[in-house]
């Protein structure tokens, strides 16, 4: 019973502060899209778990956190792979945008700009036409060269935020339950949490009604692959890796396509649940014949 009421302080501390959050910037103004506020907003938004997760652990349970949270430093050959899987996802993506019909591949990233019509004046959109014309190589490989720096330094700060409570607070409270169950539950909570920012336009702008769904569907499918690299790294922070690289990276998946919508095309729409389909096949075929451990069908607990 214990932890059980340690999961639910857990998670009303964490969604009452977030959604508080996002309803304070609203009630005063605030606009979700390309500005400083909004991107200051959805920042302070992933550091919302974690400042639940150590104010639970360390100030209320008093228990030492760097075990209790699986804080890690020790490095292996999955924090790597945490580092690649994104870039793998975000072009599989792409790749599949392609074959929806009615998405054509786009060079000059014509889909790309017209994205951002209704998100910045004609001048900035001129501007960004500009700058792209005048690179020495394709923005992608920039956006991608970018990506894979940002992404395990910068970026993993602010993936910790998040990673800390959905692969460390509650990846160890849900230990008992088998990898599936305890994949979907917190993929489950972990897209529901996301519903505030995805209602005022964030990854869904088009349809952020309907968008909720979207966002809760991708955190289930992606929820195994955080979990099972989390497991593996035998550290939360390669899943603080893989997080922030995803963010960085996924702009990949629209670059040179033109096309679709919200939720047909992107790392977030169909084509991206279809490439994480994929990995996670391959994952699942990885852990039943090659592995040592059968993590994705055991209990999270034999393999902490």
């Amino acid at each position: 019973m214990a932890k059980f009421n340690k999961t639910s302080l857990f998670l009303t501390l964490t969604f009452t502060i977030s959604f508080s959050m996002v309803g304070l910037y609203h009630l005063f103004g605030g606009q979700y899209g390309n500005n400083i506020s909004s991107t200051a907003l959805a920042i302070a938004y992933m550091f919302v778990p974690m400042f639940c997760a150590i104010l639970v652990e360390k100030y209320i349970h008093k228990e030492k956190i760097k075990q209790k949270l699986l804080i890690s430093f020790k490095f292996n050959r999955w924090f790597l792979i945490a580092w690649f899987i994104p870039v793998i996802l975000s072009f599989g993506a792409l790749g599949i945008s392609l074959l929806i019909p009615n998405v054509t591949f786009s060079p000059e990233m014509a889909g790309m700009v017209n994205r951002f019509n209704d998100l910045l004046t004609p001048e900035q959109v001129e501007q960004m036409e500009q700058a792209f014309d005048s690179m020495p190589v394709h923005p992608i490989w920039l956006v991608l060269l970018q990506g894979l720096i940002a992404g395990p330094t910068i970026n993993a700060i602010a993936g910790f935020g998040e990673e800390l409570g959905w692969r460390g607070f509650l990846l160890k409270s849900y230990k008992y339950m088998k990898f599936p169950k305890a994949s979907i539950t917190i993929g489950f909570i972990w897209g529901i949490w996301h519903a505030p920012l995805i209602l005022m336009g964030h990854n869904y702008p088009q349809h952020p009604e309907f968008g909720i769904i979207m966002m809760t569907i991708w955190c289930i499918l992606l929820t195994p692959l955080f979990l099972y690299i989390t497991l593996k790294a035998k550290s939360v922070l390669a899943a603080a890796i893989m997080h922030g690289t995803l963010n960085a990276t996924a702009g990949i998946a629209i670059m040179v396509i033109e096309g679709g919508n919200d939720l047909t095309v992107g790392l977030s729409g169909l084509s991206g649940f279809i490439s994480l389909l994929i990995i996670l096949l391959a994952l699942f075929i990885y852990d039943i014949k090659l592995s040592k451990e059968k993590i994705m069908t055991s209990k999270i607990s034999s393999s902490l």
